[in-house]
């Protein structure tokens, strides 16, 4: 006999499959590849991991100087993070493996409108969006932001978290220089929710740009707590 969807599932199925959402299943086994790699490989060291909301949509934003920043926030972090992951990472063997696990692949060099639906889609659905705001690598200190953090916040409503990841480019490894020394602490500190909108609603390019000068202004006091903290 058939099951009938339990009321609101139809509804999700429906969304993913208008919005190309990935699935929290995939995002839940990318968790746990996660915990595996980043606690057998490191000894990271989580502070304030309450802060993030145990329930609804929420923005994760990261500072960004190591590679290992991304995949060390999804073994970290309390639920399962999404991240918009640039698309030149989907290659090969890794390009099925980041779909699966439910990661979002976005062309940097321009509005990326199916990258921008699918991860408004993991907002819509309550779940966690990781992002850089920075766009790309450098040094981590969210000295220059991109618009698209404000317009995720501002569109969907969901608070914004800022966390730092510190030690990882403090030291190279013996092995592999690419990488933080093997059994080496990296610290990741996750700050409190804030919301970037004024309150009015409005999604103006002036309210975007300034919901960014509040979101750097936040995300840039919380890295300088953090570096204070830890000593980093």
């Amino acid at each position: 006999m058939c099951r009938h969807p339990r009321r609101g599932e139809a509804g999700r199925e429906v969304t993913r499959a208008t919005t190309g959402s990935p699935s929290p299943r995939g995002a839940a086994v990318g968790r746990g590849i996660g915990i595996g790699l980043m606690y057998g490989l490191w000894k990271p060291r989580v502070l304030g991991a309450w802060r993030v909301p145990a329930s609804g949509p929420v923005i994760l934003a990261v500072n960004h100087s190591h590679n290992i920043d991304g995949p060390m926030l999804m073994g970290t972090a309390p639920r399962p993070v999404h991240f918009l992951i640039k698309k030149e990472a989907f290659v090969g063997p890794l390009d099925p493996f980041l779909h699966g696990i439910g990661q979002l692949k976005v062309d940097r060099t321009t509005a990326d409108r199916t990258a921008i639906t699918r991860a408004l889609g993991v907002l819509e659905e309550g779940g966690v969006l990781g992002i850089f705001p920075e766009g790309t690598r450098g040094e981590g200190d969210f000295a220059s932001l991109r618009a698209g953090l404000a317009y995720f916040a501002v569109r969907s409503g969901a608070p914004i978290v800022p966390v730092a990841v510190l030690g990882s480019t403090e030291r190279r490894g013996r092995l592999i220089s690419a990488l933080p020394p093997l059994r080496s602490r990296v610290d990741v500190v996750f700050g409190e929710a804030f919301a970037a909108g004024d309150g009015s609603g409005r999604r103006t390019r002036k309210a975007l740009d300034e919901a960014t000068v509040r979101i750097q202004t936040r995300l840039t006091a919380h890295l300088d707590g953090a570096r204070r903290f830890t000593g980093r």
